[in-house]
């Protein structure tokens, strides 16, 4: 019978264990919608994380930093799924967030045009109007590392393999999709409504010039659309006031 206690003090009190949705349910219907992933004793994880003890719990939104930072891991995420439906032959490494976004490098046969871009950022949009949703699952390292091999993911065998071996590896499934990832995730791909694919560059295998030149995806995601719209529009007035283009435009230099 866990009693949970909420950031305003308030103590809710359950017959059996229970779910973070099933929590933010519990307060409201609204809540339940908008509930991202949970901060357990301040740790984060996802809404499917089962309480069986007390605990104090805080329900993460899109209007938290933590929910944006979600948002955009689960993105690039997202991205790695568009990228292997249209191109099933490459290969996944890793997709981090980043300031404002994330990327996620790929090892491809051939560069991604900007044509791709458009059809990847397609894909995505289209993936998360499915509202696909997003499960969690351990494995033993080996185990994670024998899967991964299985599929032909050798970089993702590679960075599981550095693990030490006694320790479980958490992995996210969305769709036919499967990545490795600590999380949490976002509960299902219909909250990623706001992104944008930006640009592509090169990025060597674990920063190191002597192994192989990956494709890295740059990307920007947002909890509300007139977020990212001034954002992109911070962008171009930058490189608006770019001084070597004004330079070059009046004659300068």
């Amino acid at each position: 019978m866990p009693n949970i206690t909420l950031p305003d003090g308030s103590v809710r009190s359950f017959e059996q264990s229970v779910t973070i949705a099933q929590v933010a349910a519990s307060i409201g219907s609204g809540l339940a919608k908008a509930a991202l992933a949970g901060k357990i004793d301040g740790k984060l994880v996802d809404t499917s994380f089962l309480i069986e003890t007390d605990v104090a719990l805080a329900i993460v939104t899109d209007k938290d930093p933590e929910g944006l930072e979600i948002i955009r891991h689960s993105t690039a995420h997202l991205l790695a799924y568009a990228v292997k439906e249209l191109f099933p032959d490459a290969q996944v490494t890793i997709g981090p967030v980043i300031e404002n976004g994330f990327y996620y490098d790929f090892s491809y046969k051939r560069p991604f045009t900007p044509e791709d871009l458009e059809k990847i950022e397609a894909r995505m949009l289209d993936l998360a109007k499915r509202d696909i949703r997003v499960e969690r699952s351990v494995l033993p390292r080996d185990e994670a590392v024998a899967y991964f091999k299985s599929i032909g993911e050798h970089y993702k065998a590679e960075i599981i393999a550095s693990i030490p071996a006694d320790q479980d590896v958490s992995l996210y499934r969305e769709g036919d999709f499967v990545d490795l990832c600590r999380g949490p995730h976002v509960p299902s791909t219909g909250k990623l409504k706001v992104f944008k694919l930006m640009k592509v560059a090169g990025a060597y295998w674990r920063g190191d010039s002597k192994n192989e030149m990956l494709q890295r995806i740059y990307g920007t995601a947002w909890a509300r659309k007139e977020e990212q719209e001034a954002y992109l529009h911070m962008l171009e007035e930058a490189e608006k006031r770019d001084h070597r283009r004004l330079g070059k435009q009046l004659d300068l230099f």
